[in-house]
């Protein structure tokens, strides 16, 4: 369930941002769906239209979409993420595919508003089709608008065909200057793993993955067990994670964590 821990980060790190009120929020919705909607019907992609701040997507489908068991045409669903397609992806591709984003969200976090729309994310995905087969496919992501407070509110995926069919070693994934073509040193976002989670909740969860119960940890670190079960619920939200076994999961593969060795 590694997966579902990497996604559940995710989700909680986009839809927890601090949104305000937008004006004419209807108009530039609108606006954005007009031109991803040309766009795929020039591209034939799939196309995934995120509304962060109304935890919602819009589905545009030309050709590719039968890739994936989904009929041309545009549709809405009551999610920021596009589970429909996930469940086709690679369980091992879609945790480095949640992780890229995770590491891209702050990556753009750190720059100004203006900035933000100069990069995106790009990767090969392996993608079950209908018949069952797993094929390398194209993916990537775009922050198209962020709020006057620096909140991100829309986003777009993109997923296309590969050319490339070679197996790889993970996704291959990037974060892209789209002006120059620079491919952003890892160096220079990876660091921002380390601001995911608070010091306190480093150290909860460290002593969760040496199996210690909340009871236990809060009498070691001296805390109310009612605070420990508030971090806990911190990390499993901020980790976009399904309980605290999986934000493990995710922390030790991005680092965050060590390996505990218990004594």
């Amino acid at each position: 369930m590694k997966d579902r821990t990497t996604e559940k980060e995710l989700v909680s790190t986009l839809l927890e941002q601090n949104f305000s009120d937008t004006e004419d929020r209807n108009t530039i919705i609108t606006q954005y769906q007009q031109f991803v909607e040309s766009y795929i019907k020039i591209d034939q992609s799939v196309a995934v239209l995120s509304d962060f701040q109304e935890n919602s997507s819009y589905i545009y489908a030309s050709s590719f979409g039968h890739f994936f068991g989904l009929d041309c045409g545009n549709s809405a669903i009551d999610s920021a993420f596009e589970e429909c397609i996930f469940s086709k992806i690679h369980p091992e591709d879609l945790i480095e595919r949640h992780m890229l984003e995770l590491r891209y969200f702050q990556f753009q976090k750190s720059m100004p508003e203006k900035e933000r729309t100069k990069y995106n994310t790009c990767s090969h995905i392996r993608a079950r089709n209908m018949q069952g087969e797993y094929l390398y496919i194209t993916h990537r992501t775009f922050y198209l608008k962020s709020l006057p407070n620096g909140s991100i509110w829309l986003a777009l995926c993109l997923y296309s065909p590969s050319a490339e069919q070679y197996l790889r070693q993970g996704i291959d994934g990037k974060i892209i200057n789209n002006e120059t073509g620079e491919v952003v040193p890892s160096e220079r976002y990876q660091q921002y793993d380390k601001t995911l989670l608070s010091r306190r909740e480093l150290e909860i969860l460290t002593q969760v993955a040496l199996g210690k119960g909340s009871k236990q940890i809060a009498d070691e670190l001296n805390i109310a067990l009612y605070t420990v079960h508030r971090h806990r619920q911190n990390i499993i939200t901020k980790m976009q994670v399904c309980n605290t076994a999986e934000a493990v999961k995710t922390a030790l593969m991005m680092g965050l964590i060590s390996m505990p060795i218990s004594k």
